[in-house]
């Protein structure tokens, strides 16, 4: 008899020790990371994924597979509310044999609702040390890690920026959703602030629905002073081209106005390029003083100087670009987070 194709690309179970849910079918930021790390950690434990929008290269369980767990002790690494409500039910209703941990990312006061869940996590993991600080008991502090090997410095910096239609001179960077949260306006502003021959500010990224207008008026407000060759509005691009996009920039600004962790940095230092970013987020734990600047967050006369002693200095941004890009290498790679995580698995597992 043939076996079911799909039965046997399922985890054996015996095999299986780390679930890890995603109840969103939507790209977010938590998707994000479970794409990034479940194939590292595939490596180094055994571990699936359950729930839409992911990736089917990853390892993965149906969710109908969840009632028929064995006896066998699992880590189940929830990262929303949804998740861990999913985990309190499988573990107490279902009586599976579940360690609950959650990784949170928020910055805020907890709702009451959350507090309970978190309250009956067996674990809790927080990305930055400011993100533990609104947890109410202990945390593991674990910060996300980039894959250094894709982003990284340009080999011919001028021949890339030729191919991207790039000009020649300073170029500085803002990526991401283009909103007042987002802090685009202040970019443009303090780039307004110190406009110089030969410098050009590159905005890119996409305004959704509210935002719309938010865009429209700072393109009127860059085209009414007449600086549409120095401040470009670009499209999004998809993630496996902004590597290139980063390693053309001198200078990398995150102006963020609220954050709940922030990758642009790192991203834009792994490539070797200083940073300019805001205290909100992860930023000022990111960010050390030899690879780049912390600016108070909506202080758009702080960013423009930050910005302006880069920009008048050559000799400055190659010295912070070097440290920026060793800076992530020693510190922010992804399978040092990675690893983290299965030694915390493995703990709870002991």
């Amino acid at each position: 008899m043939r076996a079911c194709p799909m039965t046997d690309a399922l985890p054996r179970l015996p095999d299986l020790r780390v679930i890890a849910p995603n109840f969103k079918r939507r790209l977010s930021g938590v998707t994000a990371t479970i794409v990034r790390l479940v194939p590292l950690q595939a490596r180094m434990i055994g571990i699936a994924v359950v729930g839409p929008g992911l990736p089917v290269a990853l390892p993965r369980l149906p969710l109908w597979r969840l009632l028929f767990l064995d006896a066998q002790t699992r880590v189940w690494h929830a990262r929303r509310n949804t998740e861990m409500l999913a985990g309190l039910v499988l573990k107490h209703l279902f009586r599976k044999r579940l360690r609950l941990l959650f990784t949170s990312a928020s910055q805020r006061v907890h709702t009451g609702y959350t507090r309970w869940l978190i309250g009956r996590m067996d674990r809790v993991v927080a990305t930055s040390a400011r993100t533990a600080e609104y947890l109410e008991r202990p945390a593991d502090v674990v910060m996300h890690g980039i894959d250094t090997d894709g982003f990284s410095p340009a080999g011919d910096r001028g021949a890339l920026r030729a191919r991207l239609g790039l000009p020649d001179g300073v170029l500085v960077g803002c990526y991401g959703r283009i909103r007042h949260q987002k802090g685009t306006d202040a970019f443009v502003e303090a780039m307004m602030a110190v406009a110089r021959p030969g410098v050009t500010a590159l905005v890119m990224g996409r305004a959704t629905g509210e935002h719309e207008g938010f865009l429209r008026d700072l393109r009127a407000k860059v085209r009414e002073a007449g600086m549409e060759d120095r401040i470009r509005f670009l499209p999004e691009v998809t993630v496996s081209e902004m590597a290139d996009w980063y390693r053309v920039l001198d200078l990398y600004v995150a102006p963020q106005r609220w954050e709940g962790f922030g990758l642009t940095p790192l991203e834009a230092m792994a490539c070797g390029v200083p940073v300019v970013a805001t205290d909100v987020g992860a930023f000022p734990e990111l960010v050390p003083d030899d690879a780049g600047r912390i600016v108070a967050a909506g202080d758009v006369a702080a960013m423009a100087a930050a910005v302006a002693a880069y920009l008048d200095s050559e000799a400055l941004r190659g010295q912070q670009g070097a440290a920026a890009r060793a800076h992530v290498l020693a510190h922010f790679r992804l399978e040092q987070e990675a690893g983290r995580l299965v030694e915390i698995y493995r703990e709870m597992l002991a």
